[in-house]
């Protein structure tokens, strides 16, 4: 990546959803609440917050929903609706059903027939998981559900069903097709983690709730884009309270994400070193003030830049006008890296000299860098003229910081007079409660509104074995425990924000009943109103209703993933959700045990053929 890639970057100002939203038909009851849960966590010091309105905003009760409660719970679905999911969720449990979910599919399709085929899978799988075939027979399922209070995430869920070894074959070529591999010549200081490696080409290995996208042409880029554009504009259309999400790694080279992120990763690491030399490794992130005269000391010593070059680098309106350089405007920096180099460059942490990471772009590899901007630019300037909000999806962490930095680029543009573009913050990663809290530090300084989706990860069983076979460090926390800790750490900070300053949005998008719980209990101390619309929460079609519909006939803001596509197409979507269950089912007796239980009580009260009304 040469200069163009930066200029691009930064004047373009461009979580497992191809979305549209339609929003909830809302409706507002509250109950008593007698508990009050002490907090997990306070803000660490460095945090100035805005002074308080939340007053101003408080309900008059504070807010229960009963989960147990499944006359509520079921009032949209029918009998013959509960029974396919007691015999969809008991399939799910069975392990050589799902171990061989494709094979079976195929194997029934061969010997039933396509209409046979189709008749079962819209009776059990497909019926449970997906809405219908095209955008109109997907319509009544949507109008029920908003008339129960829960908005809808239409997505497009047809998907490349590639063999394992098709997609490493198309992963490794488009790595070699890169500069830094042309004509043989590979770069040794490139770090491992940011190296591509055959045995995970194949980038849906241990990942079983978010979509891939391999690169095969810049056509197949734009016609992505154009499925994106569509469900935004459907969902503008639909709603005046609408969410579209995107993947990054569907519009452009996913190695150009690769490439991008090293660079971000070690100027974070030649932050820290410089940091080190001053004596405040030791500090909160945030709290690392680095003196700005002995910075220019150290940096011309090191040979980073001429003197008057590394005099250039501060002289920005604010820059360093404290007398100190924190962690943000630190990244500010990387805007103006082409000012004192023509390639990529990186800093070499043993002898802290700027050296090239890569060799230089092909002029046609720089248009498809400029193209690939270019179409999320288009994608928000659409979010904002249809009046949707953007939610960008996380991806794997060699991917990420790139994916992030672009996010917030987005951010700055368009989320000046309202949250428009959200990101993504998987919270099984260590480093998630920081990414969090410099990116709110990023927004309230620079005055623009958070957005976030907290999610807490798709790709964990990839991220350790590649860590462990490639030999870097293991991103994730240590376990599920740690990782609830650390979503519900990520929460709270967000809710804290919302309540100081009402400048930040947040969707709470998770099937576990107990951080939902824990967003309820927080926002009745916090008092925080779901009529303001500052709190989200997210589920897929098919699952976790006992906790959805006592949400949006609560009067939350809660919505569905609501997949859609021809029963043949979105096979690889059903074998990913079969898998998805089985660890779900066999984790918890819960949804299986409430579904039952309504089944009882309708039988007891002689409602054997009910039917919702709406």
């Amino acid at each position: 990546m040469c200069t163009v890639y930066f200029s691009l970057l930064f004047s373009s100002n461009i979580e497992d959803l191809t979305a549209c939203t339609l929003g909830p038909n809302m409706c507002s009851h509250y109950v008593d609440l007698s508990s009050n849960p002490q907090s997990l966590g306070k803000r660490s010091s460095h945090v100035r917050p805005v002074p308080s309105s939340s007053a101003a905003h408080a309900p008059l009760h504070k807010i229960h929903i009963d989960f147990d409660n499944t006359q509520e719970a079921y009032r949209s679905k029918g009998n013959m609706e509960l029974l396919r999911s007691l015999l969809v969720f008991n399939l799910c449990t069975i392990d050589l059903l799902v171990d061989k979910n494709k094979e079976l599919m195929d194997l029934s399709k061969k010997f039933l027939g396509q209409k046979m085929f189709e008749w079962i899978m819209k009776m059990t799988f497909y019926g449970q998981f997906v809405a219908g075939e095209d955008h109109n027979s997907i319509k009544p399922l949507i109008q029920k559900n908003q008339a129960f209070g829960v908005g809808a995430v239409l997505d497009y869920s047809v998907e490349e069903d590639l063999t394992k070894e098709e997609a490493e074959k198309k992963e490794m070529d488009e790595f070699c097709s890169v500069a830094y591999l042309r004509e043989g010549l590979v770069v040794d200081h490139r770090e491992n983690k940011y190296k591509p490696h055959r045995r995970f080409g194949d980038r849906r290995g241990g990942v079983i709730s978010a979509r891939t996208y391999f690169y095969a042409d810049e056509a197949k880029c734009d016609n992505q884009m154009e499925t994106f554009i569509n469900c935004i504009k459907a969902s503008g259309g639909a709603s005046t309270d609408g969410f579209s999400a995107i993947k990054m790694t569907a519009l452009g080279r996913p190695q150009f994400l690769l490439q991008f992120s090293e660079v971000l990763v070690k100027w974070r690491q030649f932050f820290n070193f410089l940091a080190a030399q001053q004596g405040k490794s030791d500090m909160n992130v945030l709290e690392q003030k680095l003196e700005l005269e002995q910075l220019k000391e150290n940096l011309t010593e090191l040979g980073v830049g001429e003197k008057n070059d590394v005099e250039n680098w501060f002289t920005g309106e604010t820059l360093g006008s404290s007398g100190t350089i924190d962690l943000l405007d630190w990244n500010s920096l990387i805007n103006d890296t082409t000012k004192i180099s023509n390639l990529l460059m990186v800093p070499n942490l043993e002898t802290g000299h700027l050296e090239p990471l890569l060799c230089k772009f092909t002029a046609e590899e720089e248009r498809q860098m400029k193209r690939m901007l270019q179409r999320v630019d288009v994608l928000a300037k659409h979010a904002l003229e249809n009046e949707v909000r953007l939610m960008v999806d996380a991806e794997q962490t060699y991917f990420q910081p790139a994916i992030s930095r672009l996010t917030l680029e987005m951010q700055r543009k368009f989320n000046r007079e309202k949250p428009v573009i959200f990101n993504t913050y998987q919270c099984y990663l260590k480093e998630a409660y920081t990414n969090v809290t410099v990116d709110v530090e990023l927004s309230r300084r620079e005055g623009w509104y958070f957005g976030a989706k907290l999610v807490r990860g798709a790709y964990m069983y990839q991220e350790r074995d590649r860590a462990k076979e490639i030999g870097y460090e293991d991103p994730i926390n240590p376990d599920y425990e740690a990782t609830n800790r650390m979503y519900h750490k990520c929460l709270e900070y967000v809710l804290e924000e919302i309540e100081q300053s009402r400048k930040a949005n947040v969707m709470v998008a998770s099937h576990n009943e107990d951080s939902v719980k824990f967003t309820l209990e927080k926002m009745n101390e916090m008092g925080l109103s779901p009529t303001e619309n500052k709190v989200y929460f997210g589920q897929l079609l098919g699952m976790c209703d006992q906790i959805s519909f006592p949400l949006g006939q609560a009067g939350f803001p809660v919505y569905k993933y609501v997949p859609y596509g021809p029963v043949n197409e979105v096979i690889p979507y059903l074998s990913r959700r079969a898998l998805e269950n089985r660890g779900f089912m066999k984790g918890s007796q819960r949804e299986r045990s409430l579904l039952w239980k309504e089944l009882k009580r309708r039988l007891m009260a002689g409602q054997v053929f009910y039917n919702p009304v709406y």
